[in-house]
């Protein structure tokens, strides 16, 4: 074997993982690059991605960018639902459109005003409520009883629970979403909640790392800042997520906050500081790390989807949410594509990558359609109106 053999021969990775902006000419004295098929390239980069859809059903325009793009899943919103009956028909749909791979389907499911569901599913009062009872017993009931819903309906992945500390009072975009404004009770209810999930078969993604609740502006529409030096953020705003970390949470969602202690330029969801040496190495984290929502202001409205998303994977994250356009989503992947080609993604990265979303696809019961109109839940409810009621 050749010296160019031995320094270029491909490693073996997961199954549908990437290899490196090109694959390899065995059949050359020494291996050549040669360019990745172009399908090949674009199914896996689409792997790394989940995506809104426009509507309740899945229209031909939407299957088509579903077959085409077959992305590691699809996160729903009110315009996806209209009835129990309904939602159940869409996340059967959407399991089915995978092309070999089962698309993961989320949801924002948190209680109190982050709350996609009609009736019969329970509306729970938010995190500040469960919060207030301090009862750990109890937070893993609700998120039980979430999780049994949603599996029922079809939901493979929630993302919560809120991980923040409500650390600033004049913070309304996480106030009452977060358990409350001591990091230690913070951290016990949310691993409690997270655990209630996972006994019902729901995968629970953490958020907003490295924490929401110290900042004033709504990432929604501008690029928030929390100024805070490094040791208050590790007493505060870090706590709750080392320890969902060391109790094993799959997943977790980046921030588009700007942390200056830890990057004076980019913001969490686009920082290696934060994403890698951070979280990865000092946190230790292993599982698979969210973007939020690409489409928001913080990082939208200073670039376009396809660089957010070169630059959100290069920073370290694992899986791209694209939620409001699939004409933003096409946009984003296939910058992605142009900069794994080009060898600006390592491929090796984004083969990790693909390899740790595998690995959370795997953690999921996968069950047949159920044709059964869905139950109501009346212990649910009354969990709901006991919480209220305190």
């Amino acid at each position: 074997m050749c010296a160019a053999q031995v320094a270029h021969r491909p490693s073996p990775v997961t199954a549908g993982a990437v290899q490196p902006a090109a694959s390899w000419d065995a059949t050359a004295p020494c291996y050549r690059r040669r360019p990745m098929p172009t399908t090949v390239l674009r199914r896996s980069v689409a792997q790394l991605f989940m995506v809104g859809l426009p509507g309740p059903t899945l229209d031909r325009v939407t299957r088509a960018f579903l077959a085409e793009h077959p992305p590691a899943g699809v996160i729903l919103f009110k315009r996806n639902i209209r009835s129990a009956a309904q939602l159940r028909r869409l996340t059967e749909a959407i399991h089915a459109t995978g092309a070999g791979v089962r698309p993961l389907v989320a949801l924002d499911h948190e209680g109190g005003r982050v709350d996609r569901l009609p009736r019969p599913f329970t509306h729970f009062p938010p995190a500040a409520v469960v919060g207030a009872r301090g009862d750990a017993r109890l937070a893993e009931a609700v998120g039980h009883a979430m999780g049994r819903e949603l599996r029922a309906a079809g939901i493979d992945l929630d993302f919560a629970p809120v991980l923040d500390v409500w650390s600033n009072a004049r913070n309304r975009v996480i106030s009452d979403r977060a358990f409350g404004t001591d990091p230690a009770r913070v951290a016990r209810l949310g691993v409690a909640l997270a655990r209630g999930l996972a006994r019902a078969g729901v995968l629970a993604c953490g958020k907003h790392f490295p924490g929401h609740g110290a900042s004033v502006g709504d990432s929604h529409f501008v690029l928030p800042r929390v100024r805070r030096p490094r040791r208050a953020l590790a007493a505060v705003e870090l706590a709750p997520f080392a320890r969902a970390i060391r109790a094993g949470i799959p997943a977790l969602m980046t921030a588009h906050v700007l942390y200056p202690a830890l990057d004076p330029r980019r913001p969490a969801t686009l920082s290696p500081a934060i994403c890698r040496d951070l979280l990865r190495r000092r946190l230790g984290f292993g599982g698979v790390l969210f973007s939020d929502d690409l489409e928001m202001n913080a990082v939208a409205a200073r670039s376009t989807p396809a660089r957010s998303a070169v630059a959100a994977l290069g920073a370290g994250c694992d899986a791209l949410l694209v939620c409001q356009s699939l004409d933003a989503a096409r946009a984003a992947m296939r910058g992605v594509e142009e900069a794994v080609a080009e060898g600006a993604l390592a491929g090796e990265d984004v083969a990790n990558a693909l390899a740790r979303i595998a690995a959370l696809r795997r953690r999921i019961r996968w069950e047949a359609p159920r044709r059964a109109p869905l139950p109501g839940w009346p212990a649910h409810a009354r969990l709901a109106r006991r919480l209220g009621a305190a």
